[in-house]
Order: structure tokens, then C-alpha cells, then sequence
């Protein structure tokens, strides 16, 4: 309580820069790119920069020194799938009888709790309804008045008539709104995405499969847009400098979708040899959200089965294995929202259980984020240039990916928010 009260009362005060040259010492340093462990690790911060990282760093006078002990120095993480604007519960019931302004205040401290959680930096898969709510809250943190990740956001996605984010399930004569910006040609989706660009959006989400289901032991989805369709959206975001990501769970849709050329697959339950061969080839990243999977097969919605759940999971684990032999890039993304904020770095354990080393499964949560986001040239490694987003986490993520929910320190663009 007193930590929080903090964060209100102490205003951009929080988050001004260090006035002077920072030194952070720790047992350990990973090279996230390489994988090489530098011991002890140092890394010296100026302003919001990193100036000169290694196991021996300049201590400047004046410098602040601190020594975070037996920790392991990281560069801040990346969740490439957040829902800042949900919370555990029923989905479609909150975004009903929230109004935009209670969930805005929700986002809000969502923001927050990601970063003390080590999350530097996010990508907002969608606002579930709230609009261009979203841009408002990466606007106030960018600009220092809330605590929160720097942010690309998408505003509302977007998803077709009677489509997976449609309020399907209510009293058709309650004229209930769906959750998504509603487009059935490739017209509406440009019209559709000239709004969202014009509210602030970074990129578009789409709506690309769904509703999903499990036949004969595999994957069914419906697509909700053609090839065509989604080129035409690829071409529109790309003339003014921006990207489209897909919700998309398996094939046809994840297909049309690879051959579009969108920056990510969100989910890629199951994926074809083909798909995957195309996602390697044009290095299109496949965001698994592992934990959304296992949190629902424990937690269903209502009207969904536990025994559902554990096989779409099953599916996922399989084709996952399938994915990273195919060598598909893969960026971490949890899908946090319906489950606490906060508490998404279970990705990169589930991540390592189904697959990945920890190295790997780290770079997707780094290096591969950053691209996915575009920021590859700012964050993601530390690395003198980049900006000065840094967390300490105790003990060593290489032989336990664990270390990753066990985050001691956070300094984002040089301002220490986590000690």
C-alpha cells in the first residue's frame, strides 16, 4: 500500500532521470544476442542511455553505484500480446458492463503492474472494445504521468460480422456491440485502419480464425478473411510505415495470412509445412501464449469444457515442437489480461517446458521482441546506444528460466521504477 501511494503522490518526480551517471553492478550479465555470460556484470547509465557495458565498467565521479548482489542484469523484457484492458473474469461480460472509463482506470494500473514485473516494453493486442482508449494510456506514459511499459498499441481490432469478437452468445435483440471494429470487404478493412491510424494506433489487429474447435483430434477454425483481403490490408499499413498482426490459430486462415506477409501469427496453434516454411522465409513471428492456453484449461469460460481446453493445449504443445524444428521465429507473448497482470513471465517457463532452451525462449522475450515491435535499433540488448531499459533478476535464467518471475530491479529509459 505504501508503494503504491508512492506512485501517486510522487508524480513525474518517479520518472525523471538520474541527474547523475549511474553504475549497475551484479553477479552477472547475459549477452542476450550471443548467450555469452559475462561475470560480474556492469553496465553504466547516463541520462537515459546505456554508455558501456562489460564485467569492469568506468565509475565516473559522482556516479551512483549499486550492487544488486547474487542477480543476473537483463535487458527489460517484451510481452509482444497484452490486453491491458482486461481482467480475469468473463470477457465479454466486463467489456459489456465496465464502461470505457472503469477499464481506462484498470489499464492503467495493468500498465503498472507489467513493469514491476521487469515488462519494459508491450504490445496492446487490442482494447477489447474500449476504442482508441489505449492510445491515451501510451500517450500518458510516454510522456511520464502514469508508470506503465512503452507501448505499441492497435486500438480496437479488427474482425467481421458475426466473427470471434462479435457478442455472439447474447440476446441478438439487446443489439449488444462487439468487442472489434467490424469490416466484411477489403474496402471496410482499409476504411476500418485509416480510422484506427487517425486515433493513434501503432499497428492493426486482425481478426483472422475462429470460432475454434477440435475434430477428430485437430484443429478447426473458419477463416474470416481471404488472402486477398489481407493483402490489401498488408498494402495499406505498409504506405504509411506500419504492419498488421493476425489472430490466428490454424489453417486455412494462418496461410492466408503468411502469404499476405503480416508482421505475426498470434497463437499458431497448428500450422502447416507450408505456412511455416513461408513464416521462416520472411521471418513472420509466431506469438504461441502459452499461458492464456493453460490458464483456460484450468479457469474455462463459461460455456466452455475443461476437456476442450486440455486438448487445444495438447494441439499447441505438439505443433509448438513442429514450429521450432521448421525454425519459425517465435517472440514471447502471453496474452495477459484475462489472467493478472504482472504474472506473464510463466510464458518463458512454458515456453522452455514445450521446447525452447533458455536461451531461446529469453531472445524471444528480448532481441525478438524488439524487431517484432519495430524497436530493435533502441531495445532489446544491452548495448552501449540502447536506451537504458534494464532489469536484475535473482539467480540465473540460463539453468532456471524460472529467474524470470523473480525480478528485483527495473529501470526503464534510465529511470530507476523497481529497487
Amino acid at each position: 500500500m505504501r508503494f503504491v501511494l508512492v506512485i501517486a503522490l510522487s508524480g513525474l518526480t518517479l520518472f525523471a532521470q538520474a541527474p547523475r551517471p549511474v553504475v549497475l553492478h551484479a553477479a552477472r550479465l547475459i549477452e542476450v544476442d550471443t548467450g555469452r555470460v559475462v561475470t560480474p556484470g556492469e553496465i553504466r547509465v547516463e541520462g537515459d542511455h546505456i554508455i558501456e557495458v562489460g564485467s569492469s565498467v568506468q565509475h565516473p565521479a559522482g556516479a551512483e553505484v549499486i550492487d544488486l548482489g547474487d542477480t543476473t542484469l537483463l535487458p527489460g523484457l517484451i510481452d509482444a500480446h497484452v490486453h491491458l484492458f482486461l481482467h480475469p473474469g468473463a470477457e465479454d461480460l466486463q467489456t459489456v458492463q465496465e464502461s470505457v472509463a472503469q477499464r481506462t482506470i484498470l489499464a492503467v494500473l495493468a500498465a503498472r503492474d507489467d513493469l514491476m514485473a521487469g515488462f519494459t516494453a508491450e504490445r496492446d493486442m487490442g482494447t477489447e472494445g474500449a476504442g482508441a482508449a489505449d492510445t491515451a494510456v501510451r500517450d500518458a506514459i510516454d510522456k511520464g504521468l502514469i508508470p506503465g511499459p512503452r507501448l505499441r498499441i492497435s486500438g480496437n481490432a479488427i474482425d467481421i460480422l458475426g466473427g470471434h469478437e462479435d457478442a455472439i452468445g447474447f440476446n441478438p435483440e439487446q443489439r449488444v456491440l462487439p468487442n472489434a471494429t467490424q469490416a466484411n470487404s477489403a474496402e471496410e478493412l482499409v476504411r476500418a485502419m485509416r480510422g484506427q491510424f487517425k486515433e493513434g494506433a501503432d499497428f492493426i489487429k486482425i481478426y483472422e480464425t475462429g470460432h475454434d474447435e477440435i475434430r477428430n483430434g485437430e484443429w478447426s477454425t473458419p477463416y474470416q478473411y481471404t488472402q486477398a483481403e489481407l493483402e490489401a490490408a498488408v498494402h495499406e499499413a505498409a504506405r504509411v510505415g506500419k504492419r498488421i498482426a493476425v489472430h490466428a490459430t490454424a489453417e486455412p486462415g494462418t496461410l492466408y495470412a503468411a502469404r499476405a506477409g503480416v508482421v505475426s501469427v498470434d497463437h499458431a496453434d497448428a500450422l502447416s509445412t507450408e505456412t511455416m516454411r513461408i513464416m521462416h522465409e520472411k521471418h513472420i513471428f509466431a506469438v504461441p501464449t502459452f499461458t492464456i492456453s493453460e490458464y483456460f484449461a484450468e479457469h474455462p469460460l463459461p460455456g466452455d469444457r475443461v476437456e476442450t481446453e486440455r486438448a487445444k493445449l495438447e494441439i499447441h504443445i505438439r505443433e509448438f515442437a513442429k514450429q521450432l524444428a521448421a525454425g519459425v521465429p517465435i517472440a514471447m507473448g502471453s496474452d495477459v489480461g484475462p489472467f493478472p497482470h504482472g504474472t506473464q513471465a510463466r510464458e518463458f517457463v512454458l515456453m522452455v517446458k514445450y521446447g525452447m532452451t533458455p536461451l531461446a525462449a529469453l531472445q524471444a522475450g528480448t532481441v525478438n521482441g524488439a524487431a517484432l515491435l519495430g524497436w530493435e535499433d533502441r531495445i532489446g540488448r544491452l548495448k552501449p546506444g540502447y536506451l537504458a531499459d534494464i532489469v536484475a533478476v535473482g539467480g540465473d535464467p540460463l539453468r532456471d528460466i524460472g529467474a524470470l518471475e523473480r525480478v528485483r530491479f527495473v529501470m526503464k529509459n534510465g529511470a530507476i521504477v523497481k529497487r
